[in-house]
């Protein structure tokens, strides 16, 4: 149904966003890969600041991020804001990431 014709580079199982979305939900991860973007060769990923996290209180200029990876919002009390390397982290944010090879779990090794 949805093809190159349609204007779709690739198909998304339904079955992914969904599930991430649970694991979210439950609390079963704080980093979760929310989209691909295939032709431009990206991953969209979202990580969350728990108390637990180590980079509570550290400047998000002192977090050394996988290569190839920046930070393109926090989003603290529910709204968006640009990022900048003088923001502390607190438990409760949540950044969204773009990346062109990093994997979930090594994001979640950079704020965890």
């Amino acid at each position: 149904m949805f093809d190159a014709r349609g204007g779709v580079d690739v198909a998304v199982p339904a079955a992914t966003p969904l599930i991430s979305l649970i694991e979210e939900a439950t609390g079963a991860t704080d980093t979760v890969a929310l989209l691909r973007l295939s032709k431009a060769g990206i991953d969209v990923v979202e990580t969350a600041i728990t108390p637990r996290s180590r980079a509570v209180g550290r400047a998000l200029g002192d977090i050394r991020l996988p290569e190839g990876t920046v930070v393109a919002t926090i989003v603290r009390d529910g709204q968006p804001t640009v990022p900048d390397p003088a923001v502390r982290l607190r438990a409760g944010d949540e950044l969204l990431l773009v990346s062109h090879s990093a994997t979930e779990h090594e994001i979640h090794a950079a704020f965890q």
